[in-house]
């Protein structure tokens, strides 16, 4: 990574209204950064947080009320994503006299003005000066923290037959639903992989697996030399991602998908119901690069080169970041 040390940031917020994604994406940017940071979390009430992110921040969260998520002092940067921390971070620039330099994840909805820096994944149509693009998403799993994760001594992982195969389930959301049919169809597939390659599966679900496919999932790991995560104790997402030889993620989830092809492992793709262009276009980028394969499908075990969103965005924030700060010296 390119290096900043003449005009590094020292103190980094993480701004975001407590979503799972947008926070793990927001902390795997800023400690890329190595920069020391806050997590701060919004709160609005209504009708305030119906109007974000165009409408006022709500005014029981400003900065100098009591236990304010945006309380002085300001820090040097601030890396936010969701709507609600949009109108937020507005507030922060302009009350900070524009001296803290605003990131944002995702597209703000409000132009590319919302932030200094803006990043958006390909499949987004927002485009500017200092929006920045990337096939994928940020997140968590570097290639450094991959590796010591591969490393760790884990016997329920290690006890496993190969190919082991980490197996990460979303469930219904905006675009997609998962009918009975979907479900029975996902089963099968994997079921059938079990059996056909001798394959170990390492199964996530999610809160928003719908029930009977997550007893479904939960059975069948106990039908053979599989691992099930029901969401009790430590996630083993990451030791799942390091250790697996080949990946099944759902397309209604384009952030697992991400964190998949981080490892330069094959990343095959369940489709439920519905879909959507973005989603669509996201996956036919991957496609054409040979990282992702449709499932259920033959499994396949040719790597790429990873695909890793992270440190380019940090790589831009400190090199924005610099030229802010210069400019702002050379001001009379």
């Amino acid at each position: 990574m390119p290096q900043f040390e003449e005009i590094a940031p020292s103190t980094a917020w993480v701004l975001t209204d407590g979503k799972a994604g947008d926070l793990a994406q927001c902390i795997g940017v800023v400690e890329t950064l190595g920069v020391p940071y806050e997590t701060r979390t919004v709160a609005p009430k209504p009708p305030f947080s119906w109007w974000l992110p165009f409408g006022p921040v709500d005014p029981r969260e400003w900065e100098s009320r009591p236990q304010s998520p945006i309380a002085l002092p300001y820090p040097d940067i601030v890396v936010a994503s969701g709507r609600r921390a949009a109108g937020y971070l507005r507030r922060i620039k302009r009350r900070s006299g524009g001296n803290t330099f605003t990131v944002f994840l995702k597209d703000p909805r409000t132009g590319p003005e919302a932030a200094d820096l803006i990043w958006v994944p390909e499949h987004d149509k927002l485009r500017g000066r200092n929006v920045l693009v990337t096939p994928t998403s940020p997140h968590r799993f570097s290639a450094t923290k991959l590796a010591d994760l591969r490393a760790e001594a884990l016997v329920d992982i290690d006890r496993l037959n190969h190919p082991r195969v980490a197996v990460l389930i979303g469930g219904d959301s905006r675009h997609h639903t998962y009918r009975e049919e979907d479900q029975k169809r996902l089963l099968a597939g994997l079921r059938d992989l079990a059996q056909s390659q001798n394959a170990s599966l390492m199964i996530t679900a999610s809160r928003r697996t719908p029930p009977d496919l997550a007893y479904g999932l939960s059975s069948l790991a106990r039908s053979g030399p599989h691992l099930y995560w029901s969401g009790q104790g430590p996630n083993p997402l990451g030791h799942y991602l390091a250790k697996a030889d080949a990946i099944i993620a759902t397309a209604d989830s384009t952030n697992m998908i991400g964190e998949a092809t981080a490892t330069g492992k094959p990343v095959h793709v369940f489709h439920p119901a519905g879909g959507h262009d973005k989603i669509t276009g996201f996956l036919g980028t991957l496609e054409r690069i040979g990282a992702v394969h449709p499932f259920p499908g033959p499994l396949k075990t040719t790597t790429y080169e990873p695909i890793d969103a992270t440190p380019v965005i940090a790589d831009r924030i400190l090199a924005d970041y610099a030229s802010f700060r210069r400019q702002d010296s050379q001001e009379p």
